[in-house]
């Protein structure tokens, strides 16, 4: 395969990623450093290295939109992404010294349990709640537009979630995904924020995640201009679009599709990993 060939199919992959993670709120890493590494052979460590730089460029194209259309709140993303930063730094660190193997297994098992976090739905509370008092203290209550008109919600268990985000960081930066999962459970399930609203923050999070990490991936020379460029602008072109479909699109529907892809690249992953071909 010659590198125009090459670039072009990269930039092509990196364009669904960035597509699917814009929709989920999951990140484009999460599919597009086991296509990288199973599809065109990549070295684990330089497919997660670009995906870091493709994190950012898909939290930069998508969250402008999300904000735009009143959907992201940013004083939940600030205030968790404090927990994810120290997380993704303690990450990166790890990810020099465990064997790409390893990386590879603990990859996979995260995909699976995406998937399952994809597929999964919460039902809405019958009772309503008071609103909690830590979260009110702190402003994070806020309101998103619905097909009903404007929606307003409330933020609870404030604790529990800023524990999650550290964890999400951490994944973040051993990984390369951007760790969308951990941030869309910890609000959607953890925290009971609606899950667009938990999306479309996990959105605008995971640029400032994936950056903490980031460089410390570009001292130790894993990040490659030629694998990152194509595969930055990729995950841009679909990160927007997929903030442009994201309104009129059924979310049963997303969480089923993307639950299949991860779950099936979840297999691969581990196959390899354990067989030794990563």
């Amino acid at each position: 395969m010659n590198v125009f060939l090459f670039t072009f199919l990269v930039a092509l992959v990196s364009l669904a990623a960035g597509f699917l993670g814009s929709l989920t709120g999951l990140g484009g890493g999460v599919v597009l450093v086991p296509l990288l590494t199973i599809l065109f052979k990549v070295d684990i460590r330089y497919a997660i290295g670009a995906s870091l730089v493709s994190v950012i460029a898909t939290s930069s194209g998508a969250a402008a939109a999300y904000v735009k259309e009143g959907f992201s709140n940013i004083r939940i993303g600030m205030f968790l992404e404090i927990a994810t930063t120290i997380g993704a730094l303690a990450g990166a660190f790890l990810a020099t010294r465990v064997p790409t193997a390893a990386i590879a297994v603990i990859f996979g098992m995260v995909l699976m349990y995406s998937a399952y976090v994809s597929v999964r739905t919460r039902p809405r509370d019958s009772i309503v709640q008071t609103p909690d008092p830590l979260a009110t203290r702190l402003k994070l209550n806020g309101t998103f537009p619905d097909t009903a008109g404007e929606r307003s919600y409330f933020v609870y268990r404030v604790p529990l979630g800023f524990s999650l985000m550290f964890g999400a960081g951490t994944l973040s930066g051993l990984l390369g995904i951007g760790s969308g999962a951990v941030k869309v459970l910890a609000m959607d399930q953890a925290m009971r924020i609606p899950f667009k609203v938990s999306t479309t923050t996990s959105n605008f999070m995971i640029g400032v995640t994936a950056a903490a990490s980031a460089g410390v991936y570009l001292r130790r020379g894993y990040i490659d201009p030629g694998l990152a460029m194509p595969v930055m602008l990729g995950v841009l072109a679909g990160s927007l679009i997929g903030a442009s479909v994201l309104v009129k699109t059924k979310t049963k529907l997303l969480r089923i599709v993307f639950s299949i892809i991860i779950f099936a690249l979840a297999v691969e992953m581990i196959f390899n990993g354990l067989v030794g071909k990563i």
